[in-house]
């Protein structure tokens, strides 16, 4: 099988110079995507963090661009919002990357690093690892989040405010990446002649 390669890397063109502005495509065309999916957002009244799609869309970078691409684009995104653009949840600029909901932004990153990393290593196929990868995503995500959000808040209501409100959400995320995934890798004409070289074992 193979297993080092994303969905991503199947739909790669051959050609160097066209797979170079493949590549960057994908990295900008994520960033919109995280950005989209932000601008649907709910505010809580008792917490200074909104429920939006900015999880969904990190993870899912990550599985479908691998380590490399997801990563880029999560941190384009970052960079786009530190430059002013509204594309963060609460607006756009410095003060709210260093805000409340900070590590939760920086804490993409290295999800999608992770979630990427193991897509390339087939992760993303099989609906019970598919699911593992998210949560583990999800730790890390959650990890810098809460550590970030406890300055704020306080160590005693950073769960009440940080993660609790959230779980039903990240697990009807995990649910349908586990279905989209797995799926989506079954639909594609995969074999050893439509992958990159890179790629080819």
């Amino acid at each position: 099988m193979l297993t080092n390669a994303t969905v991503a890397d199947v739909l790669r063109p051959y050609a160097k110079r066209y797979a170079a502005l493949y590549d960057i495509i994908l990295i900008i065309s994520g960033s919109l995507l995280i950005a989209l999916c932000t601008q649907a957002r709910i505010l809580l009244p008792f917490s200074p963090v909104p429920i939006t799609g900015q999880t969904f869309a990190v993870l899912m970078l990550g599985a479908l661009l691998g380590s490399r691409r997801g990563g880029l684009s999560v941190l384009l995104y970052i960079a786009e919002g530190a430059a002013g653009l509204p594309v963060f949840a609460l607006g756009g600029g410095l003060p709210i990357l260093f805000g409340p909901t900070g590590g939760y932004l920086l804490g993409f990153v290295p999800a999608a690093y992770i979630v990427g990393l193991l897509a390339e290593r087939g992760w993303d196929r099989r609906v019970s690892k598919t699911i593992l990868a998210m949560i583990l995503g999800n730790i890390v995500l959650y990890t810098f989040g809460l550590l970030w959000l406890s300055r704020w808040v306080g160590i005693n209501r950073v769960f009440i405010t940080g993660l609790y409100p959230f779980i039903i959400g990240e697990i009807l995320k995990l649910v349908l990446a586990a279905v989209i995934l797995p799926t989506g890798w079954k639909l594609l004409p995969i074999s050893k002649s439509n992958l990159p070289q890179t790629y080819k074992r």
